[in-house]
Formats: C-alpha cells, sequence, structure tokens
C-alpha cells in the first residue's frame, strides 16, 4: 500500500485521491481553529506560497479529537482558515486522526512514523506532556497522532520521511522541505 491509494474528501464534500498529488512533497497535517499551535496555519500558508511552485502541497485534515478544539462545520473551518490565515493549500472534511474511526490515511501514516515520544527537558513538550497525561492519559501508549498539527512529510515517490510533532514550528521544516524538492 502507499500513500497514492487513498481517497479522502476534500472540504466541500468532494472526493480526491492522493494520487492527484503523485511527484510532489506533501506535508499532511492535522489541524484546528481553537488549539495552542493554531498561529502555525500562518507558517504553513507561508511554505505554501514559498514552494508550492516548486513542487510542495500541504493537505491539511481538520479534527475535533483534542479537547473539542474543532467543533464547528466544515464550512466553518473553511471560512475561519481562509478569513484569519489567508488558507489557500488544500483543506480536507472533519475527520478523526486517531481511534477506532481515524481516517484510514492517518493510521498509515502513524504506522510508517511512530511516535518518538516527549522531551521533557523541553518546556512545551513538557506542557503537551502534561496536558495529554491529563486528558488522554490513553494517547501516550501508542504511536497516533497526539495533538492538533501533528505533521508529516512526505518526499515525491510517496515515501513518509519525517514526522514532526505539534510543538514543531513549521518553518523549522523548511530545509527538509527544501532538500526534498532538491533546492
Amino acid at each position: 500500500m502507499s500513500i497514492y491509494d487513498f481517497k479522502v474528501k476534500n472540504i466541500d464534500g468532494e472526493e480526491v485521491s492522493l494520487e492527484e498529488f503523485k511527484g510532489k512533497v506533501i506535508i499532511i497535517v492535522n489541524t484546528a481553529s481553537k488549539c495552542g499551535f493554531t498561529p502555525q496555519f500562518a507558517d504553513l500558508e507561508k511554505l505554501y506560497e514559498k514552494y508550492n511552485d516548486k513542487g510542495l502541497v500541504i493537505l491539511g485534515f481538520p479534527s475535533n479529537q483534542f479537547l473539542e478544539q474543532e467543533p464547528g462545520s466544515n464550512s466553518d473551518v473553511k471560512s475561519f482558515c481562509m478569513l484569519n490565515y489567508g488558507v489557500n493549500f488544500p483543506m480536507f472534511e472533519k475527520v478523526d486522526v486517531r481511534g477506532k474511526n481515524a481516517l484510514p490515511l492517518f493510521n498509515f501514516l502513524t504506522v510508517a512514523k511512530g511516535f518518538k515520544g516527549f522531551d521533557l527537558t523541553k518546556p512545551q513538550e513538557k506542557l503537551l506532556h502534561s496536558i495529554t497525561s491529563e486528558n488522554y492519559p490513553e494517547y501516550l501508549v501508542d504511536d497516533s497522532i497526539k495533538w492538533n498539527f501533528t505533521k508529516f512529510l512526505i518526499d515525491r515517490s510517496g515515501n513518509i520521511v519525517e514526522r514532526f510533532e505539534s510543538i514543531v514550528d513549521p518553518m523549522s521544516m523548511e530545509e527538509s522541505i527544501k532538500s526534498l524538492l532538491s533546492l
């Protein structure tokens, strides 16, 4: 199985085959509009604008699984992203990214690139670990998505190259992106 075997629905409910993105460098990210990491939309959009014409695409998947931080409809999400962050990269329907109802794409991603753990010497990671432990202790025992804005970087051949956890600022991914784009 490959990343290109998956079909998903875009934010407007239309089915999209990920094969459409074959030959591109892809970032797949689970998003939420009421999260402390929501400002990452701005940097994701900057990366998209800077490298889209060179072969980068970002695919955003809203999820309401973490403290109900994405409560709105798909239409609400689309409006929020455009009005607040000028998001032009493709957004998809609200989905579960972990658990029994998880979108199969996210199960595939997390099996390919597991969770490496929190670095508890870093304040942001320590805080996220604490919030996760308090609210969802069961999330800490596997490789699943731990929080909103987990990012997966995929090369032009569909290989899942890296997993970046929520606390990773999208701009810190730029060198990896440039390398995959051969810039």
